[in-house]
């Protein structure tokens, strides 16, 4: 994982910049490429050093499942109920002699109006999609980069494998 604090100090790599070095190893999932970084990182490689750049990108949209008026009539009145118990809690941090009564009538509000908003909207869409899907951006090959000089050394470590570094 980045750490975000490091892009906020003097000489760390930007945000948005596509980072220069040359390409020590490719992956075909982003498991992998941590994996060999976190190899690395057991060998005191300097691993702030590697950066994992993921290649020809492709949309993927999985599909879910098929929509009715009762999976959309479900899905309004769960995402309504958190609104409610969410505001509900406000309401009671804010105002503690509040009536607990209050924080349950808040969820009842939240999951019938979300459950009204379900219905209606997939009555509105219902003709142009009648799945559920989730969509995810993937890259088919993510490369290690790593700088110039230590290139040579993270290949070599790599290549060893799961060994410890001796300089």
């Amino acid at each position: 994982m980045s750490d975000p604090r490091q892009f906020g100090r003097k000489g760390a790599p930007a945000l948005g910049v596509i980072p220069r070095g040359e390409t020590v190893a490719s992956y075909e999932s982003y498991e992998s490429a941590q994996a060999a970084i976190s190899s690395l990182a057991h060998t005191d490689f300097p691993v702030k050093e590697i950066s994992i750049v993921g290649s020809d990108l492709k949309s993927v949209e999985r599909v879910t499942g098929r929509l009715s008026y009762g999976r959309a009539a479900g899905a309004g009145a769960v995402s309504g109920a958190w609104l409610g118990l969410f505001l509900g809690l406000v309401l009671v941090i804010f105002n503690p002699e509040t009536n607990l009564m209050l924080l349950g009538a808040a969820v009842l509000m939240g999951a019938a109006f979300g459950m009204l908003f379900g219905i209606v909207s997939y009555s509105v869409t219902r003709k142009r999609q009648e799945y559920t899907s989730a969509t995810l951006v993937v890259a088919t090959r993510y490369d290690l980069i790593v700088g110039g000089e230590l290139a040579n050394r993270a290949r070599n470590l790599l290549e060893r494998g799961p060994e410890t570094d001796a300089g």
